[in-house]
C-alpha cells in the first residue's frame, strides 16, 4: 500500500516555519512499518499544493498501526492541524 498526502502550508515559502514543519514531518519515517518515506516539493502549475509526502506499507495492518502511533498523533496535533492550509490524501493498493 502507498499512502500519499499533498498539502499547502500556512507558512511563507522558504520560511523557517516551513523548514521546521518539514523537519518535523521527517520524524514520521521512524514509525515502525513505514518504508520508502519521501517528502517532495510539488512543481506542477496544475496543482496548488506545495509538497507531497509518500510512504509504503507492507500491509493494511502496518498502515493502521502507523495511523494510531503516538508519533503520528503528536505530529498531527502539534504540526498538521495548526500549520496545514489545505491537503488531499490518497491511499493506493497495487492492482497489477
Amino acid at each position: 500500500m502507498q499512502h500519499t498526502v499533498t498539502f499547502r502550508l500556512k507558512h511563507p515559502s522558504g520560511s523557517p516555519a516551513e523548514a521546521n514543519f518539514l523537519s518535523s514531518a521527517e520524524g514520521l519515517a521512524a514509525i515502525p512499518g513505514v518504508k520508502d518515506f519521501r517528502i517532495r516539493r510539488q512543481v506542477s502549475p496544475k496543482n496548488s499544493h506545495a509538497f507531497g509526502i509518500s510512504m509504503h506499507f507492507d500491509s493494511d495492518e502496518d498502515f493502521q498501526s502507523y495511523c494510531k502511533h503516538p508519533l503520528h498523533d503528536a505530529f498531527v496535533q502539534e504540526h498538521w492541524i495548526p500549520e496545514v492550509r489545505d491537503f488531499k490524501e490518497a491511499d493506493f493498493e497495487v492492482i497489477s
